[in-house]
C-alpha cells in the first residue's frame, strides 16, 4: 500500500515595485554562476515562479527614490524549488515572482547581492522568515496558519505511510519464509536429518515468522485501523498461529475497512474470504466455508483458481470428503485444466470404495475413476501420478495415460 500525501502551498504576498529599465548585458562582462532555493511561507519548496537579477546601475537619486536597475536574468524555479544560472559580476537585488505576477510585482526580494565573477553565488528565498511573515495582512497570516497545521499533519501522516510501508515489506518476506521453511529447513539440519527433525525445523521457522507478522500487523492496525491490507494480514498471521478466533476477527475487519472505504480492493477481499472460508472448514461449518470460498473468487475472479483448488485441500486435510469432492467440483467448472482438484475428486470418492469379495478388486464409486484418469491426462509425471496409476491397476482400470512407474 503505497501512498503519498502531499500540500502544494501558493505564495501569499504581493508587492508593487517601481518600472525596471530594461538593458541587455554586455556580452563581453565576466560572468559568476548563480543559484538558491525558493521556500514559501509555509515551509514547503515553492515549485513555481521565477527568480530575476536586477543589478543597481544607478543609485537612489533623493530620498523616497528607487536606484535604476537593469534585469540581468531571469531564471525558472523547478519543481524542488530550485533554480540556477549565470549573470554578469556586480550589485544585485534578486526578486522573486510567482508565475502570474507581472513585471510590476514581487513576492520577495533581497538587496545588495553580489555576484562575483567566476564564482558561484548562492541567494535562497526564504519567504518563511519571521521578518516577510510579520508584514503579512492578518487575515494572510490566519490562511499561513491554518495552511501550516494542514502541512504538519500531512507530514505526519506521510511518516505514518513510510514506516507502514516498510513494515509490509517486512511481512512481505516474513510470508515467503513461510512458504520456503521446509527448504529452508532441511538445508540447515543437512540432507541426513529425520523427518521428525525436519518437520520440527519446519514449524519452528514457520511460528517465528507468524509471530513477526503478528507483533507488526498488531501495532499498524492500531495505527491505522482503517487500512484493509493490515487486517488482512493480521488474519492470516493469526490463521497461521492456529488462532483461528482472532483470525476471523481480523479478516472480518479487513472486508469491514474495504466496505468503509468504498474503494474495491479485490486482492485483499479475496484474501480475507478465503481465510474465513479456511477457518471455518477447519472448524466443520462447510456452507459458511463455501460461502466464503465463493465470495473470495467473485472478489477477485483472477484468483478464483487458487481460492477454489484450496477450498478443495482444506477439506482434504481435515478429514470431510464429501465436501472435499464437492469443493473440487466447483474448482474443476472454474478451471478444466487444474489437475490437482481431480486428483482432489478423486481422494474424495476413493474413501467410498469397497471391495469385490470374488476378485478382491476395489471397487471405485461412480466419477472416481474418470477423476483419476483425468489427472494422469493432465499430470503424467506429477507427484500423484503413481499413486494415482496404483489405485486404478487394483480396481482393474486400464490406465489412459502415457504415466510409467519408475524402477524399483
Amino acid at each position: 500500500m503505497k501512498r503519498k500525501l502531499s500540500l502544494l502551498l501558493g505564495v501569499l504576498a504581493l508587492a508593487l515595485v517601481p518600472a525596471i529599465a530594461q538593458e541587455p548585458a554586455a556580452s563581453s562582462a565576466p560572468m559568476g554562476k548563480v543559484h538558491g532555493h525558493v521556500t514559501n511561507p509555509s515551509g514547503a519548496p515553492q515549485t513555481n515562479g521565477s527568480v530575476t537579477y536586477l543589478e543597481i546601475t544607478r543609485a537612489a537619486s533623493g530620498p523616497g527614490l528607487s536606484p535604476q536597475t537593469a534585469e540581468r536574468g531571469t531564471f525558472t524555479v523547478d519543481a524542488n524549488g530550485d533554480y540556477t544560472g549565470s549573470v554578469p559580476a556586480g550589485n544585485y537585488t534578486v526578486v522573486y515572482r510567482s508565475e502570474n505576477m507581472t513585471k510590476d510585482q514581487q513576492a520577495d526580494r533581497f538587496d545588495n547581492v553580489k555576484v562575483v565573477a567566476n564564482q558561484d553565488t548562492a541567494q535562497d528565498i526564504d519567504m518563511s522568515r519571521q521578518e516577510y511573515i510579520d508584514k503579512l495582512p492578518e487575515e494572510q497570516k490566519k490562511q499561513l496558519e491554518d495552511l501550516r497545521k494542514k502541512n504538519a499533519a500531512a507530514m505526519q501522516a506521510n511518516a505514518v505511510i513510510k514506516n507502514l510501508n516498510a513494515d509490509l515489506k517486512v511481512v512481505s518476506q516474513d510470508l515467503k519464509d513461510v512458504d520456503a521453511a521446509h527448504a529452508t529447513a532441511e538445508q540447515q539440519l543437512g540432507a541426513n536429518a529425520a523427518k521428525a527433525d525436519v518437520d520440527a525445523k519446519t514449524t519452528e521457522i514457520k511460528t517465528a515468522k507468524y509471530t513477526d507478522v503478528t507483533t507488526l500487523m498488531t501495532k499498524d492496525t492500531e495505527l491505522r485501523p482503517n487500512e484493509p491490507v493490515l487486517w488482512a494480514y493480521l488474519g492470516q498471521a493469526d490463521a497461521g498461529l492456529k488462532k483461528y478466533d482472532d483470525a476471523e476477527t481480523a479478516y472480518k475487519k479487513a472486508l469491514d475497512a474495504v466496505t468503509a472505504s468504498k474503494k474495491p480492493n479485490p486482492a485483499v477481499e479475496g484474501m480475507a474470504n478465503a481465510g474465513l472460508g479456511e477457518i471455518y472448514a477447519r472448524a466443520g461449518k462447510v456452507p459458511e466455508a463455501n460461502a466464503a470460498y465463493d465470495a473470495a473468487a467473485k472478489a477477485n475472479p483472477t484468483s478464483a483458481t487458487m481460492y477454489l483448488r484450496n477450498q478443495a485441500v482444506i477439506f482434504f486435510q481435515s478429514g470431510n470428503g464429501d465436501a472435499q469432492v464437492a469443493a473440487a467440483e466447483i474448482a474443476i467448472k472454474n478451471d478444466p485444466n487444474d489437475a490437482l482438484v481431480y486428483y482432489l475428486k478423486g481422494q474424495g470418492l476413493v474413501q467410498k470404495a469397497t471391495v469385490d469379495p470374488k476378485t478382491s478388486r476395489i471397487v471405485l464409486p461412480d466419477g472416481c475413476a474418470d477423476a483419476y484418469q483425468k489427472y494422469l491426462e493432465l499430470a503424467p509425471t506429477g507427484p500423484y501420478a503413481g499413486e494415482v496409476q496404483a489405485i486404478l491397476q487394483q480396481a482393474g482400470q486400464k490406465i489412459n495415460s502415457s504415466y510409467k512407474a519408475g524402477k524399483k
